[in-house]
């Protein structure tokens, strides 16, 4: 459970004022269909973050656990750092396909979390707790949790969120998370 939870607050944070969040506005704008694009953004996550967590699953096999924990430790505290970066989005990144919005917004999402933040992210937090599929679900839960709202309300909401704040508490989840896994394990 404590995968998941985790899994969750720091994605549903670390998303919030992310390219992928900004992308959920643009498409939500220009298409007008919430659901499709929610579904998109669903199917989109989970492929993306299975990948991720298989492959941080994975890793576990290849080092020591000391050489592991020290890893992620500084894949956390990278985390921290990152998160308080803010993100740049192209707007062509929306227009990748002409096919619907559902298939538009799948393939826009799944590329445009390819190296982002909640990705590197999920390989960490597999790799960490060594449940993926309580952290593929709860990374997916978190995206969902920052998207769709932003799909369904749109810009009603964008000037509102206090997006500095909200990443500072991410950066310091992160921070927290990395310094227990390299000092109270």
């Amino acid at each position: 459970m404590e995968a998941f939870l985790v899994s969750t607050g720091l994605v549903a944070l670390a998303e919030i004022g992310d390219k992928t969040q900004l992308l959920a506005f643009i498409l939500a704008a220009k298409y007008r269909k919430p659901w499709p694009i929610v579904l998109g953004i669903l199917v989109a996550t989970i492929a993306n973050h299975g990948l991720a967590g298989i492959f941080g699953t994975w890793i576990t096999t290849l080092v020591s656990p000391q050489t592991l924990q020290w890893l992620l430790g500084g894949s956390f505290i990278a985390m921290a750092v990152w998160t308080l970066i803010p993100d740049k989005f192209a707007e062509e990144d929306a227009a990748l396909v002409k096919q619907g919005v559902f298939l538009a917004t799948l393939v826009a999402f799944f590329l445009a979390e390819m190296g982002d933040k909640t990705q590197v992210a999920t390989v960490a937090l597999a790799a960490n707790y060594q449940a993926l599929y309580s952290v593929v679900l709860g990374t997916t839960v978190g995206m969902l949790l920052a998207n769709v709202p932003a799909v369904i309300l749109g810009n009603k909401i964008a000037d509102k969120m206090p997006v500095r704040l909200v990443h500072t508490i991410a950066a310091l989840m992160f921070l927290v998370l990395g310094l227990v896994v390299l000092f109270w394990r």
